[in-house]
């Protein structure tokens, strides 16, 4: 008796590819607001992103080049959920607007919960069975990134004396 076992099928790209979309959208408000509320210079903010957007594009890849099984990728989509959250409460503990969160409720967390429930539909489940540790995967993915981005914008926009110029 033969039996016939087929694959689980793959998350659709609008899944994998969105987050680098919802991403893009995030960033944008952040592109267009950061300089201003932090009094970080504006050439740095973009080469911060830049490079984030770097990060968020192999992750999307990893994602779509697997079928949303990247451990890398399923990270990145809990990481900007968690961004997202972030947003929230930095807002929330100023009592102001921060840059971000205007599109954190309204792309960020609405793609990662969409993205969490199409990969489990697909089969393909966000954590690895443990949502601790996939949470501080995630923080911690987010931490590493943003601190590295941010020391390479950093060193990237000094002049030739060591100096910050916009």
């Amino acid at each position: 008796m033969r039996t016939e076992t087929t694959a689980p099928a793959p998350v659709p790209p609008t899944v994998t590819w969105g987050l680098l979309a919802a991403w893009m959208l995030n960033d944008a408000e952040e592109l267009a607001t950061t300089a201003r509320f932090s009094g970080m210079p504006q050439r740095r903010v973009g080469v911060a992103i830049g490079l984030m957007g770097c990060v968020v594009t192999a992750a999307s890849a990893a994602g779509a080049r697997t079928g949303g099984r990247s451990r890398f990728f399923r990270t990145a989509v809990t990481a900007f959920g968690l961004h997202g959250v972030t947003h929230l409460a930095s807002a929330a503990v100023l009592g102001r607007y921060t840059p971000g969160v205007a599109t954190a409720p309204t792309v960020v967390i609405p793609y990662a919960l969409w993205a969490a429930r199409r990969m489990r539909a697909a089969g393909v489940p966000l954590t690895d069975g443990e949502v601790r540790g996939t949470v501080l995967r995630g923080l911690g993915l987010a931490a590493v990134t943003t601190a590295t981005v941010q020391g390479i914008a950093w060193l990237a926009t000094r002049d030739g004396r060591g100096r910050h110029a916009d």
